[in-house]
């Protein structure tokens, strides 16, 4: 199908990320005109707990957490969890329990070598009666039985149980809240309206089960969380984006990404090199090139993706190379999208560096009509 204007408002900016697979599902629900959501602005500072929790004046809003997990058979696993809080624009005046002010959608995905594609599950609910939220003043996010919460001491818990699979995890931090680009202030275009409030939490250390075929399998790892939420639009001329997160082995933490115009061109980029110390590099967006080295096309939808990127922030070159290449992720049911996301390595000067996530949107094209 083409792309209608109403589409297009509703593109919202992010990443990793985000708002493109939102704007699809949502493309069907109008924003009412009157509906002011908040601004995002560079002199906001951060504060917590507060901000690990829900921002209901903000239209956009997710917690994304990814990693890799080793079995007691020393198996390798990747695995990412999602929960979105979406404001309709509806029903604001409304006291009615039922008015669908908030959506919340929830993706489940696991990355297996020994099957060869990435398995995964959705769910979407309106808020409210308790079968689903997003609680303000802590993480505490839930759709109908699937839950992310953070407790008093830091540590995260999940707890999601599909049809098919499913993930228990407890996620500790071993590092210090990671603020991306400017205090938390991040920007994802030309304009300084096209931006997010963003922090990370790299490093975490993951215990816990994966369920498969109704046995418990134990496993640990790393992971790394993201929260971010805003109201803008990307970029009207902005086409998808290419990003990655990766827990690094000296203990430092990198996060990249750009954003594509629709000319293929880069219409703006960013990186950030923590050092296991806290101190940070932040690259500007003529720092920070993606290359593609290798390609995959879908089997499921005749995409071509990038999934071997090469990366330059200033002078440094990091190699990415995917888990498995069949990491594409089929979110019709909840977000109306269609992208790449999967486990990665990451190799500098030819040797192992870390491991993280690529994710990789805006690569299927609709039909045109």
């Amino acid at each position: 199908m083409r792309r209608t204007k109403q589409n297009q408002s509703i593109c919202l900016f992010s990443l990793i990320g985000m708002i493109f697979l939102v704007s699809s599902l949502l493309s069907s629900i109008a924003f009412a005109e009157t509906t002011k959501f908040k601004t995002v602005v560079p002199e906001y500072e951060l504060s917590f707990p507060q901000d690990y929790g829900a921002h209901d004046g903000y239209r956009i809003e997710w917690w994304y957490i990814t990693g890799w997990l080793e079995t007691e058979e020393e198996k390798t696993l990747g695995f990412q969890v999602t929960f979105f809080r979406y404001a309709t624009g509806h029903n604001e005046e409304n006291p009615s329990r039922f008015a669908a002010r908030h959506l919340i959608i929830a993706h489940l995905a696991l990355s297996d070598p020994a099957v060869g594609k990435l398995i995964h599950e959705e769910r979407t609910a309106r808020e409210g009666f308790e079968l689903a939220y997003a609680k303000h003043g802590n993480t505490d996010v839930k759709v109908e039985d699937w839950t992310l919460v953070r407790e008093e001491d830091g540590r995260y818990q999940v707890d999601m149980q599909g049809e098919d699979f499913g993930l228990r995890l407890s996620l500790t931090p071993t590092q210090m809240m990671f603020l991306q680009d400017k205090n938390g202030f991040s920007r994802k275009g030309p304009k300084p309206e096209q931006a997010s409030y963003y922090y990370s939490e790299p490093h975490l250390n993951v215990s816990g089960t994966v369920v498969r075929h109704n046995q418990s399998i134990l496993v640990n790892g790393r992971a790394w969380l993201d929260h971010e939420w805003s109201s803008e639009y990307l970029d009207p001329n902005a086409d998808g984006w290419d990003w990655v997160g990766a827990n690094l082995d000296d203990g430092s933490s990198l996060m990249a990404f750009q954003i594509r115009g629709k000319d293929g061109g880069k219409r703006w980029a960013y990186a950030a090199l923590r050092d296991a110390s806290g101190k940070i590099k932040i690259f500007e967006p003529e720092q920070v090139d993606f290359t593609p080295i290798r390609t995959w096309q879908s089997p499921h939808t005749d995409a071509v993706y990038p999934v071997v990127m090469r990366i330059r922030t200033d002078e440094v070159t990091w190699l990415l190379e995917p888990m498995f290449d069949d990491q594409e992720l089929d979110s019709q049911q909840s977000t109306g999208a269609v992208y790449w996301e999967g486990a990665v390595t990451l190799s500098k000067d030819g040797q192992p560096a870390g491991r993280g996530y690529l994710e990789l949107t805006g690569y299927v094209r609709p039909l045109e009509m």
